[in-house]
């Protein structure tokens, strides 16, 4: 069981309700076993400062360091499974008419997990895109030169998530917006609410109407305006959930 009880009232919204969104921050990751932003900095990096790397400025000062460290960072996240609270995002997806997962998380569990309608708003850690042009790019020689380069221009390869001082991308965030002021009930999942603009998503979500539901381990900015608060860990609460609401039929739909 989870550590707090799934309200009653809150499984009968659920069971009929038609739209809902779904926010998720690093909690949930760190239930998988992955690092967050801070604590990824161990071993061979933990001379390094995250913010020293993760900025267009250190890319052009030392492109070769800023690739390595994200290839090292992929390695510890391949290490890591999607656990309970992914897979029964999974199952919700399949139960409402519209649902949209917004994630700030660049680790791609969600997607590994089986979750289809997905907003990366800070990107994705095994994707690349050119840092001269811009534009995602999907596969590239494989040479011996570290950062790879761009096959279409020749510039160099950089990840494609957000760096400290870049804007979120555009359409990702209007979708997600939306998404949050037209649901029926929006979920704040493992997230600080303290990282700008995702954090305003729950309150609009308030404003607009919806029932807005916290699952985090500690209270949150967030947490005196939700409807409902449910305090622990997304892998335990999230598949009671799913078993109060739906019941066993859960496994099969």
């Amino acid at each position: 069981m989870s550590e707090t009880p799934i309200p009653a009232e809150l499984a009968a919204r659920l069971r009929t309700a038609r739209r809902v969104a779904v926010l998720t921050g690093a909690g949930i990751s760190a239930e998988s076993g992955v690092p967050t932003f801070r604590e990824a900095q161990t071993g061979l990096w933990a001379r390094y400062n995250p913010e020293e790397l993760a900025t267009p400025e250190a890319f052009r000062r030392n492109p070769k360091l800023v690739w390595e460290w994200y290839t090292w960072r992929q390695e510890r996240v391949r290490q890591a499974e999607p656990n309970a609270g992914h897979l029964a995002l999974v199952e919700m997806e399949g139960r409402f008419a519209e649902f949209t997962l917004i994630t700030q998380n660049v680790d791609g569990l969600h997607r590994r997990a089986g979750s289809h309608n997905i907003l990366e708003l800070h990107g994705n850690l095994f994707r690349a895109k050119c840092f001269s042009e811009d534009r995602p790019v999907e596969s590239w020689p494989d040479g011996a030169e570290i950062p790879p380069r761009c096959p279409r221009c020749g510039g160099l390869l950089r990840p494609d998530v957000v760096w400290f001082g870049e804007m979120l991308p555009t359409s990702s965030l209007r979708a997600a917006e939306h998404a949050a002021v037209t649901a029926e009930i929006f979920f704040s999942i493992g997230t600080s609410a303290l990282v700008y603009p995702a954090a305003d998503l729950p309150f609009n979500a308030l404003a607009a109407g919806a029932t807005v539901v916290e699952i985090n381990p500690q209270p949150t900015p967030l947490s005196p305006h939700v409807t409902f608060s449910l305090n622990g860990a997304a892998g335990k609460i999230l598949p009671a959930l799913v078993a109060q609401v739906w019941g066993d039929a859960g496994s099969h739909s």
